[in-house]
């Protein structure tokens, strides 16, 4: 049986299962399971095609007997000449000294290594007497620990396929293997291992592939169902007529990407089932405006609703403009930190007698004395920036209420419904129209003088600039003197003209709420930062934004810093200054300059930064796939959500009993043991 201990496979003893229980390898499925990480491939080209330093596989005749010469302690040079296509060719093997026994004049010869095109020369790491294969040979590469190697681990996997493959079934129903023509699980198992050829490896690859997602997220849509029906009864019965009047009333028409979220909000709050979405969208996009309508649409059903930013000064913010755009609608209040003693008794009194319909906030509105007469819509701005405790917190402060998570970090839709797949997603990727983009330039240290004239100039008209320096993790006493020396540098170049402020992290909270204050009613023109200025602040009077050693930022910091300006009516500018080194780093600089658009800018990021340093990986949550990349597979991954999808919807897992393996596969699965019936 497949469950049986690996060292049922013959030649696999208790030394060697020991260190294959360092890969994670304990029964017989594991092993026929572990696929390799790589292949090398071993094609014949001209030699016209060969590329300098890559690994390549060359045939030709050996000319005359190997050399061999020794040097240092028990190393050794062995060289000789082969000829290919009518040229001479020289390879060099070190630390082979016993292959010049095998090596005759005469002998053909396949060769792989190192291809210096310069000196026609090849570095051998590979080597075999004869001529190649007709097909290229394909090599699998698995990782390893211990005292493991490519061809113990091969010889294993070997045995295990001869005495076991039999019992590998298929769980993938009939329709998706003929659907999108993919091998049965045998056949492409054998292929991961053993590949004949290309095109056998990739079908095998898809194959699996599609299997990882399609099972991920079977997972979650099935956790999504299980949430959802643990909550049900709180469907809001919320005024269409109330509410149409209401968006009437704003100042301007709503997108048609706005439209769509608030559409999926709506359906949401009237469906019986808790809502549990996120909402996405570029800085600008118009997220609050849609936050709004779901506020008061909750309002007319009768609820309460909440409103949780991570700043006090955001916090205000929302508060003033919701007030403005409710006006005598609803009842608001700001409930933050600052809000102390006999006002906060009195506060906290009126929102559980339900005198107050709308409560915006920091994390006090989760303290223990905060308690809602009918929480019925809660919003977590800038969802990433709070724990899971405190959101699970803000959930249970009401009846089960609809909770709307947003976030201004474009993250690819792909990776969205990955990361959260149990949340429903709803993005905003259309900007209102007349916004104007933000104009980007990358220029290098030694223009520095040039870009401080340039604040003074804008400064002279009324406007206002932020100067970043990036956090530098290893040593915050480095990154505050970086951004010390700045703001000295500042303050004496501009004298007396305007004024210079400084925000960085050894700042207790209320004076970087001091500074963020002063700059936004002005006080201040230009501010020194090292940490990421406050997620949403708002002030409409900066229009620059100049970014130290920019390099140092990924794309979508980068993006979320130049969001912080360009606010107002004014046009903006986001000026990077940056040395880049690596290829990476330049690319970088170059798409930001090329392009606005978070989302276009998040999917190149990606490309250049993987999924984990994307989230961060502590927090990314991300699962580990074993052939499955998110990225370069993202095809493959909608294709799987929208079977699982469909699968869950019509039940098939317990009424199609084509699913019945798939059910079985799940149910082995500790997450939903028990839980399918």
């Amino acid at each position: 049986m497949l469950s049986e201990p690996v060292t049922a496979i013959k030649g696999v003893g208790e030394k060697f299962a020991d260190d294959l229980s360092l890969m994670n390898i304990f029964t017989v499925e594991d092993l026929l399971n572990y696929f390799p990480y790589r292949y090398d491939v071993f094609e014949i080209k001209p030699l016209s095609e060969l590329i300098h330093e890559d690994k390549v596989t060359i045939e030709g005749k050996v000319l005359h007997e190997p050399s061999l010469n020794y040097y240092g302690k028990k190393k050794s040079r062995l060289a000789f000449n082969v000829e290919v296509e009518g040229i001479a060719v020289k390879a060099v093997m070190f630390n082979r000294a016993f292959a010049k026994k095998h090596i005759n004049s005469g002998d053909t010869m396949t060769l792989t290594g190192k291809w210096d095109a310069h000196r026609l020369q090849i570095t051998v790491s590979n080597y075999k007497k004869g001529a190649a294969n007709e097909q290229a040979e394909i090599q699998p590469m698995y990782s390893l620990k211990g005292d493991v190697t490519n061809y113990k681990l091969k010889k294993a996997v070997k045995s295990g396929i001869t005495d076991y493959v039999h019992e590998v079934s298929e769980i993938l129903p009939a329709q998706y293997l003929d659907t999108y023509k993919l091998p049965d699980r045998k056949h492409a198992l054998v292929t991961m291992h053993f590949p004949k050829n290309r095109i056998d490896l990739k079908h095998a690859r898809r194959r699996f592939i599609y299997e990882e997602f399609l099972l991920f997220q079977l997972k979650m849509q099935l956790l999504r169902k299980l949430k959802r029906e643990a909550t049900e009864g709180n469907a809001q019965h919320y005024d269409a007529g109330s509410l149409r009047d209401f968006i009437g009333s704003f100042p301007f028409s709503l997108t048609n990407a706005q439209q769509k979220s608030l559409n999926q909000i709506l359906a949401d709050m009237k469906s019986p089932y808790r809502m549990n979405r996120l909402l996405q969208g570029d800085v600008g996009s118009g997220k609050t405006a849609v936050a709004a309508i779901c506020l008061y649409a909750s309002v007319t059903s009768g609820k309460q609703g909440a409103l949780m930013v991570p700043t006090e000064i955001l916090a205000e913010q929302h508060y003033e403009s919701l007030s403005e755009l409710f006006g005598e609608k609803a009842s608001i209040v700001l409930l933050t930190g600052s809000v102390k003693g006999k006002k906060r008794k009195e506060m906290t009194a009126a929102i559980e007698n339900h005198e107050v319909d709308i409560v915006i906030g920091t994390h006090a509105l989760i303290q223990d004395d905060v308690n809602f007469a009918e929480l019925g819509f809660a919003i977590v701005d800038e969802q990433h920036r709070f724990g899971v405790e405190q959101r699970r917190t803000l959930r249970d402060k009401g009846l089960s209420p609809d909770v709307l998570f947003m976030t201004a970090t474009p993250i690819p839709r792909t990776l969205a419904i990955t990361a959260f797949g149990d949340m429903d997603v709803s993005t905003i990727d259309e900007m209102p129209s007349g916004r104007k983009d933000i104009e980007t330039y990358w220029v290098r240290d030694n223009t520095l003088e040039r870009v401080l004239q340039f604040i003074e100039n804008r400064v002279s008209h009324g406007e206002q600039a932020y100067v970043i320096c990036p956090l530098i993790e290893e040593s915050d006493k480095l990154d505050i003197q970086n951004a010390v020396d700045l703001f000295h540098q500042l303050t004496e170049f501009y004298g007396s003209k305007l004024n210079v402020g400084l925000v960085h992290g050894r700042l207790s909270a209320d004076d970087k709420e001091h500074m963020m204050k002063q700059f936004a009613t002005n006080e201040v023109q230009v501010l020194v930062s090292t940490t990421v200025v406050e997620v949403g602040v708002n002030v409409p009077n900066a229009t620059i934004m100049v970014i130290y050693d920019a390099e140092r930022f990924g794309l979508s910091q980068l993006h979320q810093l130049r969001g912080r300006v360009g606010r107002g009516e004014q046009q903006s500018y986001c000026i990077l200054i940056a040395d880049p080194k690596g290829e990476t780093g330049k690319e970088r600089m170059r798409i930001m300059t090329e392009t606005n658009n978070g989302f276009e800018l998040s999917e190149q990021d990606l490309k250049l930064r993987g999924p984990g340093d994307f989230f961060g990986k502590k927090q990314s949550g991300l699962p580990d796939f074993k052939v499955a990349d998110m990225i370069h597979d993202y095809r493959a991954l909608e294709t799987a959500r929208h079977d699982a999808e469909e699968i869950i919807e019509k039940n098939f897992l317990q009424e199609n009993a084509a699913f019945y393996p798939l059910k079985i596969r799940l149910e082995n699965e500790h997450l939903l043991q028990g839980k399918l019936d």
